[in-house]
């Protein structure tokens, strides 16, 4: 079953189907709504709402779906109409909970609960829609809570402070928890720290929602690295990380019995020419399993891939410039034929067409202005 983000297109099509009608799930929507996750500036900020048209590939602005302040990462539950969003409310971390209207795009919020650290900078629903995850980069720690029925936040259930440090004493001074992703089965948590190069490993109690410890707690990176985002391949036998600090994408091989991690390969996202500043931000695995892409910020580029599917490794496959400054996110939409990439610097969410033999992209002349795009994700539209 193809996935994005841990919401499988059946569910996603559910998610529009009045009352959840049977059949309805067999037909991926020929429209996307997109919500596009922003810091805060004088506008106030807010999840903003742009809608994709699969058929006419076209990106058009719509209106602000919600009031956020410093909403600037977002998940939705994988078959219910609700958004999460990580934000700060007067330096304090937060997650908020939000009803999101199908017909509409816009959303309502429901709750909010402490993060349980500062510095929110990710969060994930689990595949059962029963826990959402988030990571403190500020504070280098992850939480988990539970999922009411109404979709509201229950107090957090679980929590984890990581520590240590590594060898660049600018950003690796202690630990910056900067992702947590569960795999297919819910079973195991996996939580990117940029600050102390691992990749730590937990198992989630499904019943409790407590992140436990695991053997082996964490997969190492290079020193240096700074390991950020992660994403599985839809055969769930590989994993991806992108790493912000030494422009890497690091390839692994997953064992969903055990929850280990082992490295295959790491590859640069850079050409080999380029001489100026950089560091990566998102990764994403296309919904064939044929294609990684990860984004650079400094070259405002993503670097391709091309992925082997009997071994996992990766390709490079050149770079598609996003045609903006700062490409902190981008996002492959769940039918595959399209990119949706969000320049922070310049204020720009502009569209690509995806090649399905080579992975190529090319502009597909939409431009959307968005203040400070930070995150994208995709729910379906009528």
């Amino acid at each position: 079953m193809r996935t994005l983000n841990g919401v499988s297109l059946a569910l996603a099509a559910l998610m529009l189907a009045p009352c959840g009608i049977a059949g309805a799930a067999d037909a991926a929507p020929s429209a996307w709504w997109v919500h596009i996750g922003t810091y805060s500036g004088g506008d106030g900020g807010g999840i903003h709402l742009l809608r994709l048209d699969v058929e006419a590939g076209t990106l058009s602005y719509v209106s602000l779906a919600v009031e956020a302040r410093n909403a600037g990462f977002l998940a939705l539950h994988p078959s219910k109409p609700l958004a999460y969003a990580v934000g700060e409310e007067g330096g304090t971390g937060t997650v908020a909970a939000y009803n999101l209207d199908p017909a509409t795009g816009l959303m309502t919020e429901i709750n909010r609960q402490s993060s349980v650290g500062n510095g929110p900078c990710h969060v994930f629903v689990t595949p059962s829609g029963g826990h959402v995850l988030a990571a403190n980069y500020g504070s280098g720690s992850v939480v988990a809570f539970p999922v009411q029925p109404d979709g509201s936040l229950g107090k957090a259930s679980g929590f984890s402070q990581h520590s240590g440090s590594s060898v660049n004493p600018k950003r690796q001074e202690g630990p910056h928890a900067h992702s947590i992703y569960t795999d297919a089965a819910g079973r195991f948590a996996f939580s990117p720290d940029l600050g102390i190069d691992k990749i730590m490993i937990y198992q989630l109690d499904a019943a409790s929602g407590k992140l436990l410890p695991h053997e082996p707690a964490f997969a190492e990176t290079a020193p240096g690295a700074g390991p950020r985002h992660f994403a599985f391949h839809p055969n769930g036998r590989f994993g991806y990380v992108v790493n912000e600090l030494d422009n890497t994408v690091t390839a692994f091989a997953y064992d969903a019995n055990t929850g280990r991690l082992d490295t295959i390969h790491s590859v640069g996202t850079l050409p080999e020419d380029f001489k100026g500043e950089n560091t990566t931000a998102e990764i994403r695995v296309h919904p064939s399993g044929k294609f990684v892409y990860a984004s650079n910020r400094g070259h405002d580029s993503l670097a391709i891939f091309t992925v082997e599917q009997d071994t996992g490794k990766l390709t490079p496959a050149g770079h598609a410039p996003t045609l903006g400054k700062t490409p902190r996110n981008f996002n492959v939409d769940p039918s595959g034929k399209f990119v949706v990439a969000a320049n922070q610097a310049s204020g720009t969410v502009n569209l690509f067409r995806v090649d399905q033999e080579t992975g190529a992209l090319t502009p597909a002349e939409q431009s959307v202005k968005v203040p400070v795009p930070v995150c994208v994700v995709f729910s379906p539209a009528p």
